[in-house]
């Protein structure tokens, strides 16, 4: 199993990114890809996450309305889209796969790391003011 991040940067509050995952080695189209960050001094905190096999999303409170999260079963790419970044969005963002989500055990919520078995190795996001 493999997950890359990318797409990270520099950028003024306000502006826009989008981070990419790419996962390969299991089967994608019954996974749950979640999206996390941790900042310094933070523990780590769930952003986002998708289930691929009926495009359900969840999000944050702190990111509703400004992140979007999307993926491309075709592709195996889950995709982060970030408007009106605000200096507090500083982190390393990681995503994380659940590959036995659909019919799977249950190993928590959407937003806890202890879903997830497999992480990619993080992009950094800063924001600057």
């Amino acid at each position: 199993v493999q997950l890359q991040a990318s797409g990270g940067g520099l950028v003024q509050a306000g502006g826009s990114l989008r981070l990419s995952c790419a996962a390969s080695g299991f089967t994608f189209d019954d996974s749950a890809i979640g999206w996390f960050r941790q900042a310094p001094g933070k523990e780590r905190e769930g952003v986002s996450c998708i289930s691929t096999s009926d495009g359900s999303t969840y999000y944050a409170d702190s990111v509703k309305d400004r992140f979007t999260i999307s993926s491309d079963n075709a592709r195996k790419m889950v995709y982060l889209q970030m408007n009106g970044l605000k200096p507090e969005d500083t982190a390393v963002y990681y995503c994380a796969a659940d590959p036995d989500s659909l019919g799977g055990p249950y190993k928590g919520s959407w937003w806890s790391p202890l879903k997830y078995d497999y992480w990619g190795q993080g992009t950094q996001v800063t924001v600057s003011s």
